[in-house]
């Protein structure tokens, strides 16, 4: 099997245990681990390919910035783009709001960077999607510059490649929702902690810089970004002890730039709120886990989504697995334990997010750099990097998305957009004294497009305290989020309400309610 595990007596031709074969079955994990999965060595060091970095650079760089002012998908680009402005107009740095009352379903990173964009550039939807673009770009060049110290020079140049083209890491990710900027944090934490342990000490700079980027990650999302590094890290350690040792000491450090970047707000934040402890960290990380009250799907929902956003190099998942299997000598030293780390970084991200019942597509936007880099190793180190057909696809997907980014995705978001017609809805919901509501949810584009922080949202088993409230006013616009809300308001209206001008807005509808002079 290996040296070390069994060897040969030379006297008598019969193969004895030595003294270190295992005496357990769990023992014999890491040695299958290490000595037939990833028997490999580490890569030699060398410089940087500069000109290998500018080509994933400007490749990436092409698909993200040319294409990023279209109009914000509801709800969640619309709610994201709306609390930053709130939050940058009211001058609130501690509690996010959005129409004016506290939100605390997340961390304000996110909020105070595209705040930051705002102040410089002005309210608009390309200014507020910089951040996330930013944070992809940022996460794959950190992927081939990082990546290249663990599986080497030409595997993470693939491995960045296969990134870029992932029509769900860069083509979702760059769309104004919190994901991207956790991918990046966590991206970032994953390798520097793997670089850190990786020789026979352990390496402060790189330890420092996991720490730090976990923290981030937490300010950005929660406990989650601790959550995608800690496990594989572990398990890791455990399947190649030829690890450095990590000391209480430094646990203690990573624990202290962790908590020192995220104390000063979850302090403040819970003076300003008290309730805001038990709803973030038990209903909003604990319950959506176990007792989902929303999205949830099936165990299987990410398995689609992982390989639609793997391509195109499963395309060739016959020769992948080939590859990833055998046992011949000369093809298993291929694989390193660089390529099972990253491996064990990205299944695990998987399957986390598929245990938990509240699921969306972009949760598991973190899993892609290390599987991606983990695949490059596959393309580097076998004749496929010369192959006209992988290559042929790798182009291939990276012209279907520049037509998406610059076309089809603009123009679906203009399909669907209650901004399609801004003149309009500016002359219908901009002005102050006409009362805003919407039904049954947020339509925050509009508030962020009108300028305006005092749309109030009723639920549809709100719909009675809807129709107390209309009764307050002569006039209300109502904002409708759902295609069969109009009518199911409208046969709910009491004698003195009565529905008008009713417009359609994207794949909703804008109606305008009066109260009916002299009639009860």
């Amino acid at each position: 099997m290996g040296s070390g595990i069994l060897e040969r007596d030379k006297g008598v031709g019969v193969k004895t245990a030595t003294a270190t074969a295992p005496t357990h079955l769990l023992g014999w994990i890491p040695l299958f681990w290490s000595q037939l999965l990833f028997p490999g060595s580490a890569p030699s060091s060398e410089p940087v390919s500069w000109r290998r970095a500018a080509i994933v650079c400007v490749l990436s760089g092409l698909l993200l910035y040319p294409c990023m002012s279209f109009h914000f998908f509801e709800p969640d680009e619309g709610r994201y783009a709306q609390i930053p402005r709130e939050m940058l107009e009211s001058g609130e740095w501690i509690v996010p709001t959005l129409q004016g009352e506290p939100y605390l379903d997340k961390p304000p990173l996110f909020y105070w960077l595209v705040a930051g964009s705002y102040a410089i550039f002005g309210f608009h939807d390309w200014a507020a999607r910089l951040i996330p673009a930013l944070a992809m770009h940022a996460a794959i060049l950190v992927s081939f510059l990082l990546g290249r110290r663990i599986v080497g020079e030409r595997e993470a140049f693939w491995g960045a490649l296969l990134l870029t083209v992932s029509p769900i890491f860069l083509g979702v990710g760059r769309l104004l929702v919190l994901d991207g900027l956790l991918a990046l944090w966590v991206t970032l934490a994953i390798l520097s902690a793997y670089l850190a342990q990786a020789g026979a000490r352990l390496h402060g700079g790189w330890w420092f810089t996991a720490a730090l980027a976990s923290g981030l990650g937490v300010l950005t999302k929660g406990p989650i970004a601790l959550l995608l590094l800690v496990p594989p890290l572990f398990a890791h350690r455990w399947l190649a002890s030829s690890s450095a040792s990590i000391s209480w000491r430094a646990w203690l450090l990573f624990a202290a730039i962790a908590l020192g970047i995220n104390l000063p707000w979850y302090i403040a934040v819970c003076v300003q709120q008290p309730e805001f402890a038990r709803y973030f960290f038990i209903q909003h990380n604990i319950e959506r886990f176990v007792e989902p009250f929303d999205h949830v799907r099936p165990v299987w929902f990410y398995l689609p989504i992982v390989a639609y956003g793997l391509l195109p190099i499963l395309l060739f998942a016959w020769p992948l697995g080939r590859f990833s299997m055998t046992t011949q000598d000369e093809v298993a030293r291929l694989r390193c334990p660089g390529m099972g780390f990253l491996l064990l970084a990205g299944v695990w991200c998987v399957f986390f997010f598929s245990l938990a019942g509240c699921k969306l597509p972009t949760y598991i936007l973190p899993a892609f750099p290390p599987l991606c880099l983990a695949l490059g190793c596959f393309v580097a180190r076998t004749d496929w990097r010369h192959s006209r057909w992988l290559i042929g696809a790798v182009v291939a997907a990276w012209l279907v998305q520049a037509a998406a980014n610059s076309y089809f995705v603009p123009a679906y978001a203009q399909q669907r957009s209650p901004m399609a017609d801004m003149d309009a809805m500016r002359e219908r919901c901009g002005k102050p004294d006409i009362a805003v509501v919407c039904f049954p949810r947020n339509v925050d584009s509009v508030a962020f497009h009108v300028g305006r922080s005092d749309f109030r949202t009723f639920r549809s088993k709100d719909i009675d305290n809807l129709l107390r409230d209309l009764q307050t006013r002569d006039r209300t616009v109502v904002l409708f989020g759902h295609r069969n809300s109009p009518e199911t308001l409208a046969q709910r209206l009491p004698a003195n309400l009565r529905m008008v001008e009713r417009r359609p807005m994207g794949l909703c509808e804008s109606a305008l309610i009066e109260r009916v002079p002299g009639v009860r």
